[in-house]
């Protein structure tokens, strides 16, 4: 234990980050000493020590720590506010990309994303066919996402 506590005061330079590390690798060695045919124990466990706490140092230096400065934070009720507002814009800008529709695509959208029907469902409430249901729900979307490009768009230009 004196050695392996030795390497990782060593290299991590602090007693009671040492100690968790021995802690740590004899937890290890439990399981390591099942899998590995070991020749040379001393050796063995000395590697094992120093890579643990290499790895360790290795693990410590990708955590970055900002100090937190009140300065730089938002209040919460204005972000929540305009994340409303525009959830509202948005929606209003669907319902009237909704209208730009044909009535066929239009129905099978709103049933698919509004009413959480599946193609055979929509097959039987409308009578369409299962293709033809899939071939509005495409076209639908797609023309759907070109009304609200132009939209939003339209809005950035205002």
């Amino acid at each position: 234990m004196e050695l392996v506590y030795g390497v990782c005061l060593k290299y991590l330079k602090d007693n009671e980050t040492a100690k968790d590390a021995v802690m740590a690798i004899f937890e290890e060695l439990v399981l390591k000493l099942r899998k590995h045919d070991i020749d040379h124990f001393k050796a063995w466990l000395h590697t094992l020590a120093k890579n643990h706490c290499l790895m360790q140092l290795r693990a410590s230096k990708h955590i970055k720590i900002n100090e937190f400065d009140p300065d730089h934070m938002q209040i919460t009720e204005t972000v929540h506010l305009n994340g409303i507002m525009e959830k509202e814009e948005h929606l209003e800008q669907l319902n009237d990309c909704l209208k730009t529709l044909s009535p066929e695509q239009k129905n099978v959208v709103e049933l698919f994303y509004l009413q959480n029907k599946c193609y055979k469902e929509i097959e039987s409430i409308t009578g369409v066919e299962w293709n033809k249901v899939r071939s509005h729900i495409q076209n639908g979307r797609r023309n759907l996402k070109i009304c609200m490009e132009q939209k939003i768009q339209n809005a950035a230009n205002e």
